[in-house]
């Protein structure tokens, strides 16, 4: 293989799939990257940990001789930073690596790369579609709130439900729990996913750093049941699905809300519980909501810390309602949301789940603290 390589297209390519090649593996050659150079169907970076893999095509490569090389992946990060020039020649012979610009050139031990495992590509036929800025919005505003160490059930991912105009993904620990609708279309007739699909951080991750707003629209497709493919517009990631149960997320939501209050916008809302946990801590961890005729009083107190006592004015007239929140679990949802964004406040009472919801299919399932905390 011997290529000449646009250095700035190689090392973007390059920056999104190193984060998939482990530090560690009981097989080596994993922590290396493979770059396949075909001048007909496009080079590509390939990197995998045999959980979670990506194809990631590299711009700007003029092809001398076809082949594949093992780049290492430490150090091919580091000569491409700390390189200077626009192209650079990689040369993959049999048992080493060269690494060539106008007044530097590297030789590195290398491997076969026939003995890289494969990272399937994108071939079905009939799949969903997603915009890639809904997709991102859906990632962002559940991913918070799993749990990867979670044994019990398969909460170490986001369920995703795809039907043939829609896509919801939920994510939860089992003290909240996020989730969010946009629209989707069924391409080719694409089927429903039987069971309970659950894509796992690390790729839901992955696939956010590989999308812009812009992007086109994104193509979805489960395997089986047992792994998910996604296409954008510069890479195919593939990904094994979470194994376990996922919850019955639908017997969470309250259904009989007692008290609702909007809040035109989110800013000062995030701001006054930022305040307001200023000095919980460990031990104490929880903010008092005391909402009332005109005003939010947002308190807390912890020994050796001191107290705080924030006034946020609302738009509400109803019955007093006390309720106490780990102000982290709210933070977590509120800065996912532009400051623009509106949201309603449901509550039942002190001991049940609060509901928040925008406007755009997103809702946020929060467990109050115990009084005594």
């Amino acid at each position: 293989m011997k290529a000449l390589c646009n250095r700035d297209g190689l090392l973007s390519a390059f920056g999104m799939v190193s984060g998939v090649a482990p530090a560690r593996s009981p097989k080596p050659i994993l922590q290396n990257i493979k770059l396949i150079a075909d001048p007909d169907e496009g080079s590509v970076l390939m990197a995998t940990d045999l959980e979670v893999g990506i194809r990631h095509r590299v711009l700007g490569m003029k092809v001398e001789q076809p082949g594949s090389a093992i780049l290492p992946t430490q150090r091919m990060t580091s000569i491409l930073r700390t390189s200077d020039d626009q192209e650079i020649w990689i040369e993959g012979e049999e048992d080493h690596l060269i690494v060539r610009g106008r007044r530097s050139e590297f030789k590195l031990p290398s491997e076969d790369p026939s003995g890289y495992p494969e990272v399937p590509d994108f071939a079905a036929t009939s799949y969903h579609v997603v915009a890639a800025a809904d997709l991102r919005k859906l990632i962002r505003r559940t991913i918070f709130a799993t749990d990867v160490e979670s044994t019990r059930y398969a909460l170490g991912g986001v369920l995703v439900e795809l039907t043939a105009e829609s896509i919801t993904m939920v994510g939860t620990d089992g003290r909240r729990l996020a989730k969010m609708m946009a629209t989707a279309e069924a391409e080719n007739g694409a089927a429903t996913p039987t069971g309970s699909p659950v894509i796992p951080v690390k790729a839901l991750k992955l696939i956010e750093r590989n999308l812009d707003d812009d992007d086109p629209p994104v193509h979805i497709a489960i395997q089986a049941g047992s792994a998910v493919l996604v296409r954008t517009e510069r890479a195919v990631i593939y990904s094994r699905l979470v194994e376990g149960r996922f919850p019955r997320y639908q017997d969470v939501f309250p259904s009989n809300a007692e008290v609702k209050i909007r809040f035109p916008e989110i800013a000062e809302l995030r701001q006054a519980v930022e305040q307001a946990s200023i000095v919980t801590s460990e031990e104490s961890r929880g903010v008092d909501f005391q909402f009332a005729a005109g005003v939010l009083k947002l308190t807390s107190q912890a020994a050796d810390v001191g107290s705080s006592h924030v006034d946020l004015p609302i738009d509400y007239d109803g019955k007093p309602v006390e309720i106490t929140f780990d102000p982290r679990y709210l933070t977590d949802a509120l800065k996912t949301l532009d400051d623009s964004t509106a949201i309603t406040v449901e509550l039942i009472d002190s001991k049940n789940a609060a509901v928040f919801k925008t406007d755009d299919r997103y809702a946020y399932v929060v467990m109050p603290l115990t009084r005594d905390r």
